[in-house]
């Protein structure tokens, strides 16, 4: 499968970033394994509404696109499936826990990158002696946005996620951990490398308005895209807003002596329960910022940690900017539908 990157650069920026994602990739996997927190072992009441049932021993169904790198903020938790299982599952090599993301890697590595983004050495102005005096030191403006950056173009970029429905709610020109949550949800949507990088081909999908269609057409209801790894906040077939998510990463995992798969089950449920606080999960996996399990003990919760790969041990994680939105201004309350394809 050819991977479309999303930054503009060439030659020694790509190489450049391939070994970066490795590195990064290499750490998130052995993070993740640290973490957790999703999760319970209490299944949901006679009368929730699920035409499908918790996973069994098989191996899931895989979530998502090739793992991917970026990270931005620390934090913890994931979660398990509804159904215990024995057998390993082809899962991603990310792991299935948490540590593993939101602390990403891209804002790190911005002065590796800064000035070159065309792949030579021509991005560092000071090697030019362009006979401009002082302005001899001082690097070229990379032609790619990314983590770290404070301008006026991070600004445009925001406001235009906004627009488009993009889970953004500040327009402050700092790219930060929101603002990548949101990048890696349009990287997604457009089928585009998830780096949270705005080069050439993210910049031209937030041109272009590229948000992902409903596939619900009446009613208020939540929608979780597995393969992309999103989820929408639809209303009458309208996406109103588009969060980027992580779900279970199909690996197996051990818990209170049993062995269970991180698991996300697709089908239509709803909300049958929710707690608006910080929740421990019930097989002692970590904690989730007030969640609405929707079938057993998966549920959408709010996390420090959201990659933009599958991570969690069957949850689907947002950011909790995200959950506190959908707890305070949207609503889904118990009974919304959920649907998670």
């Amino acid at each position: 499968m050819r991977v479309v990157h999303s930054r503009s650069g060439h030659g020694a920026v790509s190489r450049a970033v391939g070994k970066r994602v490795v590195g990064t990739l290499g750490a998130v996997a052995l993070a993740a394994t640290l973490l957790s927190g999703c999760g319970d072992d209490r299944e949901p009441p006679a009368e929730a509404d699920r035409t499908t049932s918790s996973p069994s021993a098989s191996a899931p169904e895989e979530s998502s696109p090739s793992p991917e790198p970026t990270a931005s903020e620390p934090s913890a938790e994931a979660e398990p499936s509804a159904t215990p299982s024995e057998s390993a599952s082809e899962g991603t090599d990310e792991g299935s826990g948490q540590g593993d993301e939101d602390a990403d890697g891209s804002g790190d590595d911005a002065d590796d990158d800064g000035g070159s983004g065309k792949g030579s050495d021509e991005g560092k102005s000071d090697d030019k002696g362009d006979g401009k005096g002082g302005k001899d030191d001082e690097p070229e403006k990379p032609d790619y946005i990314e983590y770290g950056e404070s301008s006026n173009r991070v600004g445009k970029l925001q406001q235009r996620l906004q627009d488009l429905g993009y889970f953004v709610t500040s327009v402050d020109k700092a790219y930060g951990g929101e603002t990548q949550q949101a990048v890696f949800a349009l990287q997604k949507a457009g089928g585009l490398y998830r780096d949270g990088v705005v080069g050439d081909a993210t910049q031209a999908a937030a041109d272009k308005g590229v948000v992902p269609k409903a596939q619900t057409s009446s009613g208020k209801v939540l929608e979780i895209d597995i393969d992309r790894q999103l989820v929408l906040a639809v209303e009458n077939g309208k996406v109103v807003k588009v969060i980027n998510a992580s779900s279970g990463n199909g690996e197996t995992y051990q818990a209170k002596g049993n062995t269970y798969t991180a698991y996300t089950p697709r089908g239509s449920f709803a909300v049958y329960r929710e707690e608006n606080r910080m929740y421990a999960s019930g097989l002692e996996l970590g904690d989730m910022w007030r969640p609405k399990f929707f079938t057993g003990g998966i549920a959408v919760h709010g996390s420090a940690s959201v990659p933009a790969f599958p991570a969690s041990h069957g949850c689907v994680r947002v950011s909790n900017g995200a959950m506190d939105w959908i707890w305070d201004t949207w609503g889904a309350p118990s009974g919304t539908p959920v649907v998670v394809y």
